[in-house]
């Protein structure tokens, strides 16, 4: 009868693969918390500005432009159709917007990410009816001066042009309505 014989070196290898696996999870869990997002620093900071082509609510082949909206509270929802989130935050947009509107603020959703983005923005807008305007960005540009690499993300910018908050993910009508009364 053989004798099996097992040598220290197999069972180190599957605790060390373990071991492995559990500091790499760790430091996902752990990374975002010691080094705060990017982002917050736009929080007090001028906004910067952009001038985007209208997809949905607004002349064909027009523009809107950050400054033209000075004087205004605005919320910047960048968005993508493919989205999952985004799909499902974009009614609640719209009816914290519809509620709003009337105090003078603006909602513009901004594309962006979106290969195929022109036309399914706006067959996506039209099918969620919404009343703000869509913009495209081409490029992601405006995203990246924005320091957007999660979506959806609300960006809300003051009358004064200043940014007074920043949100990546779903957020209900409390806490959109919640962000709005910080650019009031």
């Amino acid at each position: 009868m053989a004798e099996s014989t097992s040598s220290p070196r197999s069972y180190f290898q599957p605790l060390a693969i373990a071991l492995l696996a559990f500091s790499v999870l760790a430091g996902f869990a752990f990374l975002p918390r010691m080094f705060p997002s990017t982002r917050a620093a736009y929080v007090g900071q001028e906004a910067p500005d952009f001038s985007l082509e209208v997809l949905h609510n607004g002349d064909p082949g027009a523009r809107i432009s950050l400054a033209e909206l000075r004087g205004r509270p605005v919320v910047l929802d960048f968005w993508a159709t493919w989205c999952k989130p985004c799909q499902i935050g974009a009614p609640v947009l719209e009816r914290v917007y519809r509620r709003a509107q009337d105090k003078g603020v603006i909602v513009v959703g901004i594309n962006t990410s979106d290969p195929d983005g022109r036309e399914l923005a706006a067959r996506f807008a039209e099918a969620k009816k919404l009343t703000y305007p869509i913009v495209f960005d081409d490029g992601d540009h405006v995203a990246a001066k924005y320091g957007v690499t999660t979506l959806p993300t609300l960006v809300v910018i003051d009358a004064e042009g200043k940014v007074v908050a920043i949100r990546s993910g779903l957020a209900d009508e409390g806490q959109l309505e919640e962000m709005l009364q910080q650019a009031m």
